[in-house]
């Protein structure tokens, strides 16, 4: 019995995470790629009325 006890640790401790790994990886990169994306919407869409602002105010000649 204690063979196979040594056996199954063994066995489990080859065991590779590499995949477990790599799919929290792409979740986070996901994450921070929908942040970016809403944080350039936020920022262009008040850039827009920032400049139509401007615009707004300049006389033409």
């Amino acid at each position: 019995m204690k063979l196979y006890t040594r056996i199954q640790a063994r066995l489990n401790s080859m065991q590779n995470e590499d995949g477990a790994t790599a799919v929290e990886y792409g979740l986070m990169v996901s994450l921070i790629a929908v942040v970016i994306i809403a944080g350039v919407t936020l920022l262009g869409t008040n850039l827009l009325a920032v400049f139509n602002g401007v615009a707004g105010e300049i006389k033409a000649p």
